[in-house]
Formats: structure tokens, sequence, C-alpha cells
């Protein structure tokens, strides 16, 4: 199968990049960077030389739709929007990792991003890429768009507990902690080594645009309103998102029962660990562990003195939160094991 990377130059373009060049199923036929065009892939992504000799070409979609049977979009978010029709006509499958095609209403992009949709009409069409949520339309799905990182940690994080009704769905808290690789490759002061080091530095602490996917999702969970209010913060590391859940219960419940109602709903999902130990430093999820693998680790509290229910989870932002999440989703679609391509370990001390 031909595969393209429209967008490949930065983080989660050196991913895809990473991961489909091992892919034994797929040839990467296009790697797209106006920036680079003409320069070799492993000038940008030094981490590749010796593992491909491709060069960069122009972002032609025109040009890219005639070169892959399947292409991955890692533009900035309003990019992909303008050109998606003609791919989609000329029967191509896309998996977008930008923000264009997560949401379903029109209004919301007006709402959270500030812009009008280009394409509205594709919305509809557009399957939302978590395949612990969407598995069987994605097998059917022309256009994936893969889950903002933020919003898959929290999605998977409460869905479970969402969807059996235990907890207030109008009152969930989600404090993120995110790596610097979360900003993407093009630098400013707030990613200057002197201005990011040692931080923790509230960015987003109301409004975050992930709010709307985390809320969209799970609605479809639930018979009632949902309602997530979400806080974001920068931290001193590169790569992985902690997210810690505040929820808060209907009716007192033991740690057995929670447990049976998240080993039920992912039931044979690969990707997906629990994290609860009693012995050791990495007791709770920690993005640490996860970091270069995709992975998603849960794990959870009960607070009996105010009937709380605190659920964390842990993924590489670059990985379950991007780029191993979009080579899942090309697996799926393809009807091949969706563990291809993806069967790596996190990295241990790092």
């Amino acid at each position: 199968m031909r595969v393209g990377i429209f967008g490949a130059s930065g983080y989660v373009g050196g991913e895809l990049l990473r991961l489909l060049l091992a892919h034994p199923k797929v040839e990467v036929t296009a790697a797209t960077s106006n920036t680079y065009a003409d320069e070799y892939v492993y000038r940008v992504h030094p981490n590749l030389k010796g593992q491909t000799t491709l060069k960069f070409i122009k972002s032609d979609p025109f040009k890219v739709a005639n070169l892959c049977d399947i292409l991955f979009i890692s533009t900035p978010h309003g990019v992909s929007s303008t050109f998606m029709p003609h791919l989609i006509e000329v029967g191509l499958k896309v998996i977008d990792t930008s923000a264009d095609f997560r949401l379903k209403s029109p209004d919301d992009y007006v709402k959270w991003y500030g812009w009008s949709h280009k394409s509205p009409d594709l919305l509809k069409k557009a399957v939302y890429g978590l395949p612990e949520l969407h598995r069987e339309e994605i097998k059917r799905a022309q256009l994936v768009a893969v889950p903002g990182c933020m919003a898959t940690a929290g999605i998977l994080a409460l869905a479970p507990i969402v969807k059996s009704g235990k907890i207030e769905g109008n009152r969930i808290v989600i404090d993120f902690k995110v790596g610097s690789s979360g900003a993407g490759a093009k630098p400013s002061l707030s990613s200057h080594h002197s201005e990011h080091y040692s931080i923790v530095r509230p960015y987003k602490p109301v409004g975050h645009r992930h709010t709307a996917e985390i809320e969209q999702e799970l609605k479809s969970l639930s018979n009632e309103d949902i309602r997530v209010s979400m806080s974001a913060h920068a931290v001193n590391m590169v790569r992985g998102i902690l997210s810690t859940c505040h929820t808060f219960l209907r009716s007192p419940i033991i740690a057995v029962e929670i447990w049976r109602l998240y080993r039920e709903f992912y039931a044979s999902e690969p990707f997906i660990r629990f994290i609860r130990d009693v012995k050791g430093i990495y007791r709770y999820p920690d993005p640490k562990i996860v970091v270069g693998s995709n992975y998603c680790d849960i794990g959870f509290e009960i607070d009996e003195h105010t009937n709380r229910l605190v659920i964390l989870s842990a993924i590489d932002n670059l990985m379950k939160g991007a780029a191993g999440t979009a080579v899942q989703d090309m697996n799926i679609m393809c009807g091949w094991d969706e563990r291809e391509g993806l069967r790596y370990s996190a990295l241990h001390p790092v």
C-alpha cells in the first residue's frame, strides 16, 4: 500500500515517518514540506538517517493524490479543509491529524477555533478516529479525523465511567500536564530553553478547544448533558500527557466495581493498560513509562471524604495522541492487525 504524508516536517509528521518506514505492509512514497522541499527527510528528522533516502516534495494536494493510496495529513488547523473535497472526490483514503474534521457541527469551529469551516458538508462523512470508541465506523471510513492529544487522554480516562451513569455528568474537571512537543516544532519565546526549563506553566486555564471534542464524544455515551471543565499546563518534559480527571459520584462505589466497569469497557483493547499498584514508584499512570509507545495507561483513586473519583491517564502525545493512533486507524481501515507497526515498548529510562 502506497502512503504519503502531507506536512511531514513537523513532530507529528516525523513520528508518522518513523512508524510508516518500519511498517511491513506499506511503502512511503511521498512526504511533503514547502519549507524543506528537495531536502532529504533525515536532514529534518535526523533519527531517520539510514532508514530512508526520501526527499521532501512541495505540498501540492493534487500531485500527492496521484502518488499514494492512503494520505496522512499533518498540517496546521484550518488547512486541510481547503483541499479535502478534491482528495475525497478522487477516492483517496485520508487520515487527518489536524482538527479540521474532528467536530460534527460547523458552529463549533466558529466557537472554539474562530473560523468558518471551508468544507462543512464533509463533517458528517468524517469518522472520529478513536478506535476504542469508533472501530466499526473506522473500518468503513474514507476520511478519519485523528483526535487531539489531550482529548484522547481525557476521553479514554472518562468513557467507561460516563457511560455507566455513576458520576455527575455536568461536573467533570480535567487537569492536563503536557510536554513541550505538544506545542509543535515551530519555536517561540515560550519554547525557548531558558523560558521553558523547570516550568509548570498554566497556559489555558479555561476555554481550551479540546473541550469540544471531549464533550462531543462523552455525550454520545451518555443519556444526559455532559459538561467538562479543563485546564492545560505546560511542564518540563518533551513528550507525554498526564490527565487528572475529577469526577463526583452519585452514590458511594467500591474499587472492585470500578475495575469491572473499565475492564469490561476495554476488553481486548490492545493499547489500554491499567495501572494501580501498591508497590514501587509507578503506582499510577505516568507519562514517563509510555514514551515512544502507543499505550494509554489508566488508573484511579476514590476520595471517600468528598465522594470524588479521581481518574488518571497517561499517553505519549506524539504516539497515542497523534501518529500512533493514526497508524492504528490505517490498520483498521485496511483490515490488518491494528497492532501492526506499533508493537513498541516504551523507552525507559528517558
